[in-house]
């Protein structure tokens, strides 16, 4: 194979695809390799529709790794902006780099680059203006926030067949991708980025010393979530520089479609905000699936966690979402990403490496749900392998009360968001803390190394992920 590279991209999720795309679209003469530690995206298959349960695939996850990352079997909702806004409220801090109007630009030709490989056409949140504010105006008086934009929702077996045409066309267009492949190591001297160290996937499993060297003086870190522990190491060896991030720690939570009627209808997805309840530390909701799926995804070192995803076709009665907790540490502890991942082995242990579900009404009388108490519950909870079991032994108590003090806070805005029978499935943590000091031009203080989407803290989300691949294509073309 090719030693030598003028791009090198560690990752093949949104930001590194879009990237690959963008250097295409611009017919640059650039040399290009994606590196990537899972399958090509029509070899990603989970079991787990079929065993019944998480097998904990080898030597990586299909549901975290793979071309196109953890998007490939999201529910593939795009967010967009309000012409209006004079902000963009959700999405991460891309925008702090580039200013708002050329995000702005960015989401509108990402967009149509979704549209061209089959993206659906229909915006969802744009209909019912009226209807929204007046549940907008009821959040404010709860200390509540109602981010109200459009969505795109590509939907998760749709998102597997857009990124397996996008895939086909990189590859058709000269863009080199190494599959089943992880960087061992960067190859840094005098502080100047040189290539990297790799090996396949099973060898980096199995601890096994023998790599390969590739050559570059570009390298591109867009890792994702899946590989913000990966991230810190080598921060950690390469002394590049770096600043204490926030850690997102929640559960994923499922009630019927008939309670998220409104806002299932209205906006397909309500993304609310608040400092309520005691703490008052920043809780808000994420992902939301109506009539979707919860399911589970592993990470390093075996963690599991919980997500969920929503079919364009297939559908349940439940609508699942996920309710974070921000937590910042500053001195004396400053590791955020060891912090959510201990809370994560906790409840991994708890539920013998299961998922940890348990009823709300459980959690209010201080006692844990039961299988028996599960089988006779009113919603039937669409993940089967999660564990019946009490979420509070291991979550902490200030999110724990945090969690309790916002669904309490939202059930006065969307009655039944409270119900007794509602389920809290967890962990649901978000590896992306670990924030990456950059340029405006995505530049690390390691020369000719350069740092986007979720990983390194720019970015949260497929959109502002993806745009940041399309704009790191355009700064390497700008600078060569």
């Amino acid at each position: 194979m090719n030693k030598n590279y003028d791009v090198i991209v560690v990752g093949a999720g949104p930001s590194a695809v879009f990237l690959a795309y963008e250097i295409v679209a611009m017919n640059s003469k650039k040399k290009v390799l994606l590196i990537e530690q899972g399958k090509s995206v029509d070899k990603r298959v989970c079991p787990i529709e079929k065993a019944g349960k998480c097998v904990h695939c080898k030597p990586m996850c299909n549901i975290t790794c793979g071309f196109s990352g953890a998007g490939a079997f999201s529910d593939g909702k795009l967010s967009l902006y309000n012409k209006s806004d004079d902000d963009l409220h959700v999405g991460g801090i891309l925008h702090e780099y580039i200013g708002v109007d050329n995000t702005k630009k960015l989401i509108d030709y990402t967009d149509q680059i979704y549209l061209k490989f089959g993206a659906d056409k229909h915006l969802e949140g744009t209909e019912y203006k009226d209807e929204v504010e007046k549940i907008s105006k009821k959040a404010k008086k709860e200390n509540l926030t109602l981010i109200d934009i459009p969505i795109r929702h590509l939907g998760t077996e749709k998102s597997h067949e857009l990124y397996y045409k996008i895939q086909k066309y990189l590859l058709e267009n000269g863009i080199d991708i190494m599959f089943e492949t992880v960087v061992k190591d960067l190859i840094v001297e005098n502080n100047e980025i040189k290539g990297v160290k790799v090996q396949s996937s099973q060898d980096y499993v199995d601890l096994k010393e023998e790599y390969e060297e590739i050559y570059s003086d570009k390298v591109v870190l867009a890792v994702g979530r899946k590989g913000a522990n990966w991230l810190v190491d080598m921060c950690n060896a390469h002394d590049i520089k770096t600043e204490s991030g926030v850690v997102d720690v929640g559960i994923r939570y499922e009630l019927p479609d008939k309670i998220m009627e409104k806002i299932n209808k209205y906006m397909y997805e309500g993304k609310l905000v608040g400092r309520v309840g005691t703490f008052r530390d920043k809780v808000r909701t994420f992902c939301q699936n109506p009539s979707g799926f919860v399911s589970t995804e592993v990470y390093d070192n075996n963690i599991t966690l919980v997500n969920g995803h929503s079919y364009k076709e297939k559908k349940s009665t439940n609508t699942n979402l996920a309710i974070l907790v921000s937590h910042n540490f500053s001195s004396p502890f400053n590791k955020p990403i060891d912090y959510g991942r201990n809370i994560a082995k906790n409840l991994n242990e708890i539920g013998a490496g299961k998922i940890v579900v348990q009823r709300f009404g459980d959690i209010r009388r201080g006692k844990r749900t039961w299988k028996e108490e599960l089988d006779n519950n009113s919603v039937v909870p669409t993940l089967k392998d999660a564990e019946p079991g009490d979420l509070t032994f291991a979550m902490p108590y200030r999110t724990m009360k945090d969690i309790i003090d916002f669904i309490e806070s939202v059930d006065k805005v969307i009655e039944g968001f409270a119900a007794p029978d509602n389920l809290l499935y967890g962990p649901e943590i978000k590896f992306y803390s670990n924030k990456v000091k950059i340029t405006n031009d995505f530049e690390t203080s390691v020369k000719g190394l350069y740092s986007i989407g979720d990983g390194g803290g720019m970015t949260r989300g497929l959109m502002m992920a993806s745009c940041s691949g399309v704009q790191m294509a355009r700064i390497l073309e700008k600078n060569k």
